[in-house]
C-alpha cells in the first residue's frame, strides 16, 4: 500500500461511515481515545454539518477508500483560547504504521497555520507508542500527565497532554490585544 496515490483532502458527509468506522476502531482499540459509546454514520454527518470553518475534518483517501482522517477541534469556549486547536488523528487499522497519520498531521498542521492558530494541542494516551512517537516526530512535547483522567473499562487512566508551538503569522499576545510587544 504505497502512500504515492494518497490524497488528503476535506471531509464531507459522504465519508461519514468511513469516519465512523475508523473512529470506532480507536474505540474498540483503546489506544486513542477515552470515548467508550461507538459512533452511527448518521451522527458523524451531523457532527460533520455542526464544525465551523476554524474546526475542519481531512481525509486521507487512496483509490476511493478512506485510510484516515483528522481533526482541528475546539480546545476551549473561552475567548481567550481561540487561538489553540485540539486536534485528531486516527488511521484505519490496516494503514497503522504505513504514514497515513504523518499526512494528516503534516496537514492539519498546515491548515492550522492558514486559519491563523498559534499551538495545537491534545492528550495522548501513554500506552499508544505508535502515536506518541507520531507526536514527538513532528515536535511536539509532553507538557505534563493527566492522572486518573477518565474512567475507561472500570479503570481510571491517565493521559499526556502534548503540545506544539505554531507560530503563524507573526502575531503575538501583545498585538492581538493592540499593544506593542
Amino acid at each position: 500500500m504505497a502512500l504515492d496515490a494518497l490524497t488528503i483532502r476535506d471531509a464531507t458527509a459522504t465519508d461519514a461511515a468511513a469516519i465512523a468506522a475508523i473512529y470506532n476502531q480507536g474505540i474498540a482499540d483503546r489506544i486513542a481515545t477515552l470515548e467508550t459509546e461507538e459512533r452511527t454514520p448518521e451522527e458523524r454527518v451531523q457532527w460533520l454539518a455542526a464544525r465551523g470553518p476554524r474546526h475542519p475534518v481531512l481525509v486521507a483517501e487512496r483509490d476511493g477508500t478512506v485510510a484516515g482522517w483528522g481533526s482541528l477541534n475546539q480546545f476551549n469556549s473561552r475567548k481567550a483560547y481561540d487561538f489553540v486547536a485540539d486536534f485528531s488523528v486516527y488511521v484505519e487499522r490496516e494503514w497503522r504504521g504505513k504514514g497515513v497519520g504523518s499526512a494528516l498531521l503534516r496537514a492539519l498542521t498546515a491548515r492550522a497555520k492558514q486559519l491563523g492558530y498559534h499551538k495545537m494541542v491534545l492528550s495522548a494516551f501513554p500506552w499508544n507508542t505508535t502515536g506518541m512517537a507520531l507526536y514527538q516526530k513532528y515536535g511536539f512535547r509532553t507538557v505534563g500527565i493527566y492522572k486518573e483522567q477518565g474512567l475507561l473499562d472500570g479503570k481510571w487512566v491517565g493521559t499526556k497532554p502534548e503540545d506544539i508551538r505554531v507560530e503563524f503569522g507573526g502575531l503575538t499576545a501583545g498585538k492581538q490585544r493592540g499593544k506593542a510587544s
